[in-house]
């Protein structure tokens, strides 16, 4: 596989990344639009969180993020979801690529152990905003990335916790670099949405230990 050297070619290798066909409502699945995915991507990569670096994907849904750190330069990349069909769609489209440095694994994020080599986590968790939903799913999430020690930690939350976030992060030892901020496209996937889509702004926090 020849490694990816331009954003755009990124991108658009990240639009043939296969969606979830059935998303579940009680895990909050949707996909990360390719613009934002490959933009974080880049970002992480232009601060050194990629290249030769062990990249962890936490709730990797469809694999959007090891499979795109692997695209450009990382030394592996490993996706983690609860759900197999996630986890099946994920090693469909890292196969499709012919993407080999990395692997996908059925679990529940919160019981994995501490036995991980990891450099950088990227997470995109449920937020718990749905009724059917783990409030406080997303907090739960950085307290994991927590234990497993990362260089780097790149994990989404909505915009409007910004300020509780940012104390949150530092209760835990982290350090906040970077906000970056997104305008997320919301479909139509679920019975309950009204509108064909919707915006939410969410940001992504670089933090490090």
């Amino acid at each position: 596989m020849k490694k990816i050297t331009r954003k755009k070619h990124l991108e658009m290798k990240i639009q043939s990344i296969l969606p979830h066909p059935k998303p579940k409502v009680e895990l909050e699945q949707y996909s990360t639009p390719s613009i934002i995915a490959s933009d974080l991507l880049w970002n992480a990569l232009s601060l050194g969180d990629i290249e030769d670096k062990n990249i962890l994907d936490l709730g990797c849904g469809s694999g959007i993020f090891a499979i795109g750190s692997a695209l450009i330069g990382a030394k592996s990349a490993c996706g983690i979801d609860i759900d197999e069909d996630s986890i099946n769609l994920a090693f469909e489209n890292a196969d499709k690529m012919g993407i080999e440095n990395i692997d996908f694994i059925v679990d529940d994020v919160m019981d994995i152990g501490n036995d991980f080599d990891v450099d950088t986590i990227f997470q995109n968790p449920p937020f718990g905003s749905q009724k059917k939903a783990e409030r406080g799913i997303d907090l739960k999430f950085v307290e994991k990335a927590r234990e497993l020690s990362p260089n780097a930690l790149y994990s989404f939350h909505m915009a409007s916790t910004e300020e509780f976030l940012i104390d949150y992060f530092q209760s835990l030892s982290f350090e906040i670099t970077h906000i970056f901020r997104y305008s997320f496209p919301i479909p139509k996937i679920y019975d309950f949405h009204t509108k064909e889509s919707q915006n939410v702004d969410v940001i992504v926090i670089r933090a490090i230990l």
